[in-house]
């Protein structure tokens, strides 16, 4: 499998290609439609209903310019920095990707938009910090989503199965499900954009204050705690509870199909699943995965939030402020929200997806311990190193020691140059 850093040397070159005939967005003109690049495509239906509308309320539509391979889009949000081809919205990551484009001076301030947002009661404070580097505030949120498991109804009623209520609850559901020949988790290692989601529950569910550590880099992957992680994973993978990891189809038909009972997945996934014509409670469940640890006093739940962000050298600020300032309000994310049947980071919308609204609800109330994504936790480089570990794991499960040391070394290489614990 091509690795993930070759894939961007070639993307760059791609999108060089592309930037070299593509037409110039800049100008002095007064904008009525504002470009929206963006790393999700399947969206595309989604950013035209909300466009529809901001056209309708605010005289600005957006046309969004999809993209399906992560390093290809990367690629070409940064190439676009150094031409005059400039996006007039794009969707990033927060994380150390946020910080890296931030440095550059590339991302326009919205500290405004966030105090009013947050005076209005559109945004709230808790997510603001995923946002804020240097005391300043960079972009808005695209969306928010919680990471949780899906589950088939219909194979859950089969076998007279409900959502547990701890972790020893779930291995036995798992159990059940094997002694009939059904596979309980989904999983895949190639792409390997998501192999780290088992990883992260785990950890996150077992120790979060060393996930944490790991993310600043004050604990190593060879740790014994985040080796105990492995040797867990493993032990599932080897009791036969997951698909098959080689299996390349999309996990909506994989979930739909019925290979797997349940997906470990941020609600984001719900709307593949609306395009297959599955339906939340009746199709499909959700709910939050137990605690690893039983003593944890509260149980992790892993969130995260990408921003929607304007350049500082955009072609026309004024129109981005505007959109920016019209989407963070009810209006814009109940439809955004609705139309893609998924919670919202504007606390006042009515989340119309039934088996998400406690979740929401609940992750505003302090009930949960809420976890950063591990893509946005870890460095760059360490994330890269780990997405080709795991998935090498993925296919040989007794590899985890030599897939452990290979991200500490890349750690190791990563925390020499910046400052660990910050």
């Amino acid at each position: 499998m091509m690795r993930i850093r070759g894939l961007r040397t070639a993307a760059f070159c791609a999108a060089a290609t592309v930037l070299a005939t593509a037409g110039c967005s800049g100008g002095s003109a007064k904008k009525t439609q504002l470009n929206l690049y963006n790393d999700k495509n399947a969206w595309t239906p989604y950013f035209n209903d909300v466009g529809a509308l901001s056209k309708q309320q605010i005289g600005l539509g957006i046309k969004p310019v999809g993209y399906s391979d992560e390093p290809t889009y990367d690629a070409f949000i940064k190439a676009s920095f150094r031409t005059k081809v400039k996006p007039d919205l794009f969707t990033w990551q927060t994380g150390s990707k946020l910080q890296d484009i931030v440095d550059l001076k590339q991302v326009a301030d919205t500290s405004a938009i966030w105090q009013q947002a947050i005076k209005n009661g559109d945004l709230s404070q808790d997510v603001e910090k995923y946002f804020t580097i240097g005391g300043k505030q960079y972009c808005v949120p695209t969306n928010v989503a919680y990471w949780g498991m899906f589950y088939n109804k219909k194979i859950f009623g089969r076998y007279g199965l409900k959502p547990p209520a701890t972790w020893n609850d779930l291995i036995k559901i798992a159990d059940t499900l094997k002694q009939h020949g059904q596979k309980a988790f989904f999983t895949q290692s190639t792409p390997n954009l998501f192999t780290f989601t088992w990883f992260q529950q785990l950890l996150a569910g077992s120790d979060p204050t060393l996930y944490d550590r790991l993310s600043t880099g004050q604990a190593k992957y060879t740790d014994p705690g985040v080796v105990a992680v492995m040797t867990r994973w493993k032990s599932m993978m080897d009791a036969g509870y997951f698909s098959d990891p080689g299996d390349t189809s999309d996990p909506g038909d994989v979930f739909k199909n019925g290979k797997a009972a349940m997906v470990n997945y941020g609600t984001f996934f719900a709307t593949s699943l609306t395009q297959r014509g599955m339906k939340p409670g009746s199709d499909y469940g959700f709910f939050v995965i137990p605690s690893v640890n039983p003593s944890l006093p509260k149980t992790p739940l892993i969130f995260e939030t990408g921003p929607l962000c304007s350049l500082t050298k955009a072609a026309d600020p004024e129109a981005n402020k505007k959109f920016l300032n019209w989407w963070v309000t009810p209006a814009a994310q109940e439809k955004w929200s609705a139309s893609r049947g998924d919670v919202s980071a504007n606390p006042k919308v009515k989340v119309a997806n039934p088996e998400f609204a406690p979740v929401s609800k609940d992750a505003g109330t302090g009930k949960y311990q809420l976890v950063q994504r591990y893509f946005e936790a870890t460095p760059a480089p360490i994330l890269t190193a780990a997405l080709d570990g795991f998935s090498g794991f993925l296919a040989n499960p007794g590899s985890y020691m030599k897939v452990l040391q290979t991200i500490q070394k890349a750690a190791d290489g990563y925390w020499s140059e910046h400052k660990s614990g910050s």
